[in-house]
Protein backbone atom coordinates (compact mmCIF):
# COMPACT_ATOMS: atom_id res chain seq x y z
CA UNK A 1 0.00 0.00 0.00
CA UNK A 2 1.41 3.85 -0.53
CA UNK A 3 2.94 4.47 2.58
CA UNK A 4 0.98 7.78 2.93
CA UNK A 5 -2.48 6.19 2.36
CA UNK A 6 -1.54 3.16 5.11
CA UNK A 7 -0.39 5.66 7.70
CA UNK A 8 -4.30 6.78 7.54
CA UNK A 9 -5.63 3.09 7.52
CA UNK A 10 -5.72 3.32 11.61
CA UNK A 11 -8.06 6.41 11.64
CA UNK A 12 -10.30 5.55 8.47
CA UNK A 13 -14.01 5.29 9.67
CA UNK A 14 -15.76 1.64 9.37
CA UNK A 15 -19.18 1.81 7.49
CA UNK A 16 -21.87 -0.89 8.55
CA UNK A 17 -24.32 -1.03 6.00
CA UNK A 18 -26.26 -3.37 8.11
CA UNK A 19 -27.50 -0.19 10.26
CA UNK A 20 -28.20 2.44 6.86
CA UNK A 21 -28.93 4.97 9.32
CA UNK A 22 -26.12 5.18 11.29
CA UNK A 23 -23.78 4.87 7.91
CA UNK A 24 -25.67 8.40 6.67
CA UNK A 25 -24.68 9.76 9.86
CA UNK A 26 -21.34 8.95 9.94
CA UNK A 27 -21.10 10.38 6.18
CA UNK A 28 -22.90 13.77 6.79
CA UNK A 29 -20.56 13.80 10.16
CA UNK A 30 -17.40 13.24 8.27
CA UNK A 31 -18.28 15.79 4.96
CA UNK A 32 -18.87 17.69 7.75
CA UNK A 33 -15.94 18.03 9.20
CA UNK A 34 -13.82 19.22 6.07
CA UNK A 35 -12.97 22.37 5.53
CA UNK A 36 -15.36 24.02 2.99
CA UNK A 37 -14.24 23.92 -0.37
CA UNK A 38 -13.62 27.43 -2.21
CA UNK A 39 -16.38 28.04 -4.30
CA UNK A 40 -15.46 31.49 -5.04
CA UNK A 41 -14.84 30.36 -8.92
CA UNK A 42 -18.39 29.31 -9.83
CA UNK A 43 -21.98 29.64 -8.94
CA UNK A 44 -23.49 27.04 -6.58
CA UNK A 45 -27.41 26.35 -6.84
CA UNK A 46 -29.71 23.92 -5.38
CA UNK A 47 -32.28 22.84 -7.67
CA UNK A 48 -35.03 20.10 -7.33
CA UNK A 49 -35.58 18.53 -11.12
CA UNK A 50 -38.94 16.66 -11.68
CA UNK A 51 -38.96 13.26 -11.38
CA UNK A 52 -40.26 10.61 -14.20
CA UNK A 53 -43.85 8.83 -12.81
CA UNK A 54 -44.73 11.24 -10.40
CA UNK A 55 -42.58 10.59 -7.69
CA UNK A 56 -40.30 13.03 -5.44
CA UNK A 57 -38.81 15.51 -7.08
CA UNK A 58 -35.17 15.07 -7.20
CA UNK A 59 -32.38 17.09 -5.70
CA UNK A 60 -29.99 18.71 -7.36
CA UNK A 61 -26.80 20.63 -6.57
CA UNK A 62 -25.30 22.82 -10.04
CA UNK A 63 -21.85 24.41 -9.93
CA UNK A 64 -21.38 26.36 -12.29
CA UNK A 65 -17.45 27.37 -13.19
CA UNK A 66 -17.37 30.91 -14.81
CA UNK A 67 -17.56 29.73 -18.60
CA UNK A 68 -18.21 26.39 -18.53
CA UNK A 69 -19.97 24.88 -21.61
CA UNK A 70 -19.95 20.97 -20.76
CA UNK A 71 -22.22 19.12 -18.00
CA UNK A 72 -21.50 16.50 -16.16
CA UNK A 73 -24.09 14.89 -14.30
CA UNK A 74 -22.08 13.74 -11.03
CA UNK A 75 -23.43 10.63 -9.06
CA UNK A 76 -22.20 9.80 -5.73
CA UNK A 77 -20.81 7.19 -3.92
CA UNK A 78 -21.74 5.52 -0.37
CA UNK A 79 -23.35 1.64 -1.64
CA UNK A 80 -26.68 2.72 -2.39
CA UNK A 81 -27.44 3.35 1.15
CA UNK A 82 -25.80 6.81 1.89
CA UNK A 83 -24.48 10.31 0.50
CA UNK A 84 -26.47 13.28 -0.06
CA UNK A 85 -25.70 16.97 -2.07
CA UNK A 86 -24.27 17.97 1.14
CA UNK A 87 -22.16 14.98 1.85
CA UNK A 88 -20.82 15.07 -2.06
CA UNK A 89 -20.09 19.05 -1.97
CA UNK A 90 -16.28 18.58 -1.32
CA UNK A 91 -16.17 16.01 -4.37
CA UNK A 92 -18.22 18.12 -6.52
CA UNK A 93 -16.63 20.97 -6.13
CA UNK A 94 -13.44 19.37 -7.08
CA UNK A 95 -14.72 18.14 -9.82
CA UNK A 96 -16.16 21.27 -11.36
CA UNK A 97 -13.08 23.27 -10.58
CA UNK A 98 -10.72 21.14 -12.26
CA UNK A 99 -12.96 20.04 -15.00
CA UNK A 100 -13.99 23.19 -16.02
CA UNK A 101 -17.64 22.14 -16.39
CA UNK A 102 -21.16 22.45 -14.54
CA UNK A 103 -21.74 19.52 -12.36
CA UNK A 104 -25.00 18.41 -11.53
CA UNK A 105 -24.64 16.63 -8.55
CA UNK A 106 -27.77 14.26 -8.01
CA UNK A 107 -29.37 13.48 -4.42
CA UNK A 108 -30.97 10.04 -5.62
CA UNK A 109 -33.34 8.29 -3.97
CA UNK A 110 -31.34 5.47 -1.45
CA UNK A 111 -31.76 2.48 0.17
CA UNK A 112 -33.26 -0.05 1.51
CA UNK A 113 -35.61 2.32 1.81
CA UNK A 114 -35.89 2.97 -2.10
CA UNK A 115 -34.63 0.00 -3.94
CA UNK A 116 -33.67 -0.07 -7.67
CA UNK A 117 -34.56 1.06 -10.32
CA UNK A 118 -35.63 4.60 -7.69
CA UNK A 119 -31.62 5.63 -7.68
CA UNK A 120 -31.62 4.88 -11.23
CA UNK A 121 -34.99 6.67 -12.31
CA UNK A 122 -33.76 9.83 -10.49
CA UNK A 123 -30.14 9.93 -12.24
CA UNK A 124 -32.21 9.55 -15.86
CA UNK A 125 -34.68 12.08 -14.57
CA UNK A 126 -31.75 14.17 -13.91
CA UNK A 127 -30.21 13.78 -17.59
CA UNK A 128 -33.02 14.49 -19.52
CA UNK A 129 -33.38 17.64 -17.49
CA UNK A 130 -30.22 18.56 -17.90
CA UNK A 131 -30.27 18.17 -22.20
CA UNK A 132 -33.75 20.02 -22.21
CA UNK A 133 -32.36 23.03 -19.88
CA UNK A 134 -28.75 23.22 -21.12
CA UNK A 135 -29.46 25.59 -23.65
CA UNK A 136 -31.11 27.88 -20.46
CA UNK A 137 -28.50 27.64 -18.56
CA UNK A 138 -26.16 28.79 -20.93
CA UNK A 139 -24.41 25.46 -21.46
CA UNK A 140 -24.18 23.04 -24.36
CA UNK A 141 -26.92 20.27 -24.45
CA UNK A 142 -24.16 18.23 -27.32
CA UNK A 143 -21.41 18.18 -23.91
CA UNK A 144 -23.15 16.10 -21.54
CA UNK A 145 -20.90 13.54 -19.04
CA UNK A 146 -22.28 11.15 -17.28
CA UNK A 147 -19.49 10.06 -13.85
CA UNK A 148 -19.57 8.95 -10.43
CA UNK A 149 -17.38 7.28 -8.11
CA UNK A 150 -18.21 4.03 -6.60
CA UNK A 151 -21.84 2.98 -6.34
CA UNK A 152 -22.03 6.43 -8.44
CA UNK A 153 -20.19 4.97 -11.33
CA UNK A 154 -22.37 2.26 -11.51
CA UNK A 155 -25.59 4.21 -11.32
CA UNK A 156 -23.49 5.96 -14.46
CA UNK A 157 -22.75 2.85 -16.30
CA UNK A 158 -26.22 2.00 -16.02
CA UNK A 159 -27.41 5.79 -17.22
CA UNK A 160 -25.25 5.09 -20.47
CA UNK A 161 -26.64 1.62 -20.93
CA UNK A 162 -30.26 3.20 -20.51
CA UNK A 163 -29.63 5.93 -22.70
CA UNK A 164 -28.50 3.82 -25.38
CA UNK A 165 -31.57 1.53 -25.40
CA UNK A 166 -34.39 4.61 -24.74
CA UNK A 167 -32.97 6.59 -27.53
CA UNK A 168 -32.71 9.46 -24.87
CA UNK A 169 -30.18 12.73 -24.16
CA UNK A 170 -26.69 12.30 -26.38
CA UNK A 171 -23.73 11.05 -23.51
CA UNK A 172 -20.56 12.24 -25.34
CA UNK A 173 -18.56 10.48 -22.23
CA UNK A 174 -19.21 8.31 -19.51
CA UNK A 175 -16.33 8.61 -16.42
CA UNK A 176 -16.27 5.93 -13.87
CA UNK A 177 -14.44 5.91 -10.62
CA UNK A 178 -14.48 2.47 -9.01
CA UNK A 179 -17.41 1.33 -9.84
CA UNK A 180 -19.72 -0.91 -8.33
CA UNK A 181 -20.65 -2.96 -11.35
CA UNK A 182 -21.67 -6.37 -10.88
CA UNK A 183 -23.37 -7.94 -8.02
CA UNK A 184 -22.16 -11.79 -8.41
CA UNK A 185 -18.94 -11.18 -6.59
CA UNK A 186 -17.54 -13.83 -8.72
CA UNK A 187 -14.58 -11.81 -9.65
CA UNK A 188 -10.72 -12.49 -7.58
CA UNK A 189 -10.92 -9.37 -5.64
CA UNK A 190 -14.48 -9.62 -4.68
CA UNK A 191 -13.61 -13.06 -3.14
CA UNK A 192 -9.93 -12.13 -1.70
CA UNK A 193 -10.33 -9.21 -0.52
CA UNK A 194 -12.27 -9.55 2.69
CA UNK A 195 -10.83 -6.78 4.92
CA UNK A 196 -9.48 -3.71 2.87
CA UNK A 197 -9.90 -0.44 4.08
CA UNK A 198 -13.09 0.99 3.89
CA UNK A 199 -14.87 -1.16 1.67
CA UNK A 200 -14.41 -5.38 1.46
CA UNK A 201 -16.22 -8.01 0.42
CA UNK A 202 -19.07 -8.23 2.95
CA UNK A 203 -20.08 -4.30 2.79
CA UNK A 204 -19.90 -4.55 -1.03
CA UNK A 205 -22.52 -7.89 -0.67
CA UNK A 206 -24.58 -6.28 1.45
CA UNK A 207 -24.99 -2.85 -0.68
CA UNK A 208 -26.21 -5.04 -3.47
CA UNK A 209 -28.41 -6.76 -1.19
CA UNK A 210 -30.20 -3.10 0.42
CA UNK A 211 -29.93 -1.79 -3.70
CA UNK A 212 -31.76 -5.40 -5.26
CA UNK A 213 -34.54 -5.75 -2.08
CA UNK A 214 -34.48 -9.47 -3.29
CA UNK A 215 -35.13 -9.21 -6.92
CA UNK A 216 -33.10 -10.45 -9.49
CA UNK A 217 -30.19 -8.30 -10.60
CA UNK A 218 -30.83 -6.60 -14.50
CA UNK A 219 -28.06 -4.82 -16.42
CA UNK A 220 -29.76 -1.76 -15.26
CA UNK A 221 -29.10 -2.62 -11.76
CA UNK A 222 -25.68 -4.16 -12.79
CA UNK A 223 -24.32 -3.07 -15.94
CA UNK A 224 -21.60 -5.95 -15.22
CA UNK A 225 -24.04 -8.48 -16.51
CA UNK A 226 -25.06 -6.27 -19.52
CA UNK A 227 -24.75 -8.45 -22.68
CA UNK A 228 -24.68 -6.24 -25.69
CA UNK A 229 -22.09 -3.04 -24.83
CA UNK A 230 -21.67 -1.82 -28.45
CA UNK A 231 -22.85 2.20 -29.16
CA UNK A 232 -21.91 2.78 -26.12
CA UNK A 233 -20.40 6.17 -25.15
CA UNK A 234 -16.25 6.45 -24.94
CA UNK A 235 -15.28 5.71 -21.39
CA UNK A 236 -12.37 6.69 -18.31
CA UNK A 237 -12.36 3.66 -15.75
CA UNK A 238 -9.92 3.85 -12.61
CA UNK A 239 -9.86 1.19 -10.20
CA UNK A 240 -7.92 1.16 -6.84
CA UNK A 241 -5.98 -2.05 -6.59
CA UNK A 242 -7.17 -3.45 -3.06
CA UNK A 243 -10.31 -2.40 -3.54
CA UNK A 244 -13.06 -5.77 -4.38
CA UNK A 245 -14.36 -3.77 -7.11
CA UNK A 246 -10.80 -3.41 -9.06
CA UNK A 247 -11.34 -7.08 -11.73
CA UNK A 248 -14.98 -6.45 -12.49
CA UNK A 249 -14.19 -2.69 -13.17
CA UNK A 250 -11.31 -4.28 -15.32
CA UNK A 251 -13.07 -6.85 -17.23
CA UNK A 252 -15.91 -4.23 -17.79
CA UNK A 253 -13.28 -1.82 -19.56
CA UNK A 254 -11.98 -5.02 -21.65
CA UNK A 255 -15.63 -5.82 -22.61
CA UNK A 256 -15.79 -1.93 -23.97
CA UNK A 257 -12.87 -2.07 -26.06
CA UNK A 258 -14.02 -5.63 -27.84
CA UNK A 259 -17.40 -3.79 -28.49
CA UNK A 260 -15.34 -1.03 -29.96
CA UNK A 261 -15.89 1.56 -27.58
CA UNK A 262 -12.82 3.92 -26.80
CA UNK A 263 -11.94 3.38 -22.98
CA UNK A 264 -8.88 4.90 -20.99
CA UNK A 265 -8.07 2.91 -17.91
CA UNK A 266 -5.99 3.31 -15.02
CA UNK A 267 -5.32 1.26 -12.32
CA UNK A 268 -3.40 3.29 -9.54
CA UNK A 269 -1.54 0.95 -7.04
CA UNK A 270 -1.24 1.49 -3.68
CA UNK A 271 -4.81 2.80 -3.44
CA UNK A 272 -7.63 1.34 -1.90
CA UNK A 273 -11.70 2.15 -2.20
CA UNK A 274 -12.43 5.25 -1.11
CA UNK A 275 -8.96 6.92 -0.74
CA UNK A 276 -8.81 9.77 -2.61
CA UNK A 277 -10.18 10.84 0.30
CA UNK A 278 -6.97 11.49 2.12
CA UNK A 279 -6.66 14.45 -0.37
CA UNK A 280 -2.94 15.20 1.80
CA UNK A 281 -1.61 11.82 -0.22
CA UNK A 282 0.26 12.75 -3.57
CA UNK A 283 -1.59 10.11 -5.42
CA UNK A 284 -4.85 11.29 -4.21
CA UNK A 285 -3.95 14.46 -5.66
CA UNK A 286 -2.77 13.02 -8.78
CA UNK A 287 -6.03 10.96 -9.00
CA UNK A 288 -7.76 14.19 -8.38
CA UNK A 289 -6.31 16.07 -10.57
CA UNK A 290 -6.81 13.16 -13.38
CA UNK A 291 -10.36 13.32 -13.06
CA UNK A 292 -10.63 16.75 -13.68
CA UNK A 293 -8.49 16.66 -16.49
CA UNK A 294 -9.92 13.53 -18.69
CA UNK A 295 -13.19 15.65 -18.22
CA UNK A 296 -12.14 18.81 -19.43
CA UNK A 297 -10.86 16.88 -22.68
CA UNK A 298 -13.93 14.76 -23.07
CA UNK A 299 -16.18 18.25 -23.22
CA UNK A 300 -13.93 20.64 -24.99
CA UNK A 301 -15.04 21.61 -28.80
Amino acid sequence: MDPELEAFVPLFPQADFSDPAASRELLAGLAASVPLPDTSGMEVDDLAVPAAGGGPDVPVRLYRPHGARGVVVWLHGGGYVMGDVRSEHPWATRVAAESGAAVLSVGYRLSPENPFPAALDDAYAVLVWAAANAGRLGLDPGRIAVAGHSAGGGLAAALALRARDEHGPAIRFQLLNQPQLDDRQETWSQRNFTATPWVDRDKVAASWRHYLGGRPATPYAAPGRAEDLTGLPPAYIATAEFCPNRDEDVRYALRLLQAGVSVELHQWPGTFHGSQAIVSADVSRRQNAELGAVLRRALAD
